[in-house]
């Protein structure tokens, strides 16, 4: 049975940042709504979180950072949580790291990874990272392919006047290696409204122009109602439409874990649990639990608008 908040939400997924650090600088990155912070939980602190969040129904749990390839312990990461035997244990990653990586974090027990990709133009990658980096990242999905993770997904944030005509392009880059796309909305978050209304673009009209050629939809109910596109050549595309969306918010199904120990309740809104003393100077498991189910309590969607 999963935890239930006030808004009959259950919780089914804990996204653990294990890192504030990431080898790019792109000017959109939202940190994951966290503070750059120097105290990062170990190992077996993460694992022992996960093993409680577990036996409270959180069976579902994501890998972030920053860039999680960046922490030397991260194979250790993966296998503290795979020893939970979870439903499912995910990554997101830029990719530039995945090429040495892939096959160990499979083998230590990750399923799948999401990758983020701007573009496949090497000069609007450079643009949007501050590095060149695109061969490299490319180099790292091929790893993860051959290595088996399963599905993998190729994150695509779409920013007016830079990558928003290469929508086509990168579902035919997707399809072909047997990835499905996500779009993602521009969001809000760390950033100026300046650079906001910049680069944002409402990302209903590439849906709009998927929908007329699907042949399948589905809707992801237990996360965020995010549809999901599939057309006639096999692309899979899905949509991750934050902004202004109730619906998005009204089907969140997680927490936050900070690489400080701290659980969020929401990206945006400011309720946190500090789960550090409840681990130091020893775990105490029955408090950890407790923690996690008043961080529950705390949760509301931020947008409250009916479904």
């Amino acid at each position: 049975m999963s935890l239930i908040d006030n808004y009959g939400r259950p919780l089914t997924h804990l996204r653990i940042s294990i890192t504030s650090l990431c080898n790019y600088n792109c000017f959109y990155c939202h940190l994951e709504g966290i503070e750059k912070v120097n105290d990062l939980l170990t190992p077996n602190e993460i694992g022992i979180i996960a093993y409680a969040a577990s036996a409270l129904g959180i069976r579902k749990f994501k890998l972030t950072g920053g860039e999680p390839l960046l922490r030397p312990d991260i194979v250790d990461v993966v296998k503290e949580i795979a020893s939970i035997k979870p439903l499912d244990l995910g990554m997101t990653t830029n990719g530039y790291y995945l090429d040495n990586l892939a096959n160990k974090l499979a083998e230590a027990g990750l399923m799948r990874v999401n990758i983020s990709l701007p573009s496949l133009n090497p000069n609007k990658f450079r643009v949007v990272t501050g590095i060149n980096g695109l061969s490299r990242v490319l180099k790292g999905i091929k790893a993860a392919i051959n290595a088996g993770l399963n599905p993998i997904k190729i994150n695509y944030v779409v920013l007016k006047g830079i990558n928003d005509d290469e929508f086509w392009n990168m579902i035919e880059y997707a399809r072909s290696i047997g990835a499905i796309l996500q779009v993602i909305e521009l969001e809000p978050i760390g950033i100026s409204r300046d650079v906001f209304m910049k680069y944002y673009i409402s990302i209903s009209v590439f849906e709009k122009m998927i929908k007329e050629k699907a042949v399948k939809k589905i809707i992801r109910y237990s996360l965020h109602a995010r549809p999901v596109y599939t057309l006639d050549n096999g692309a899979v595309v899905e949509f991750v439409r934050w902004f202004c969306n109730p619906k998005f918010c009204m089907h969140c199904t997680r927490l936050r874990l900070t690489p400080d120990g701290k659980l969020k309740t929401c990206i945006i809104n400011g309720d946190e649990v500090d789960l550090k003393y409840a681990l130091r100077p020893i775990p105490k498991l029955n408090l950890i639990k407790k923690l996690i189910i008043k961080a529950n309590y705390l949760r509301k969607p931020y947008n409250k608008l009916s479904i």
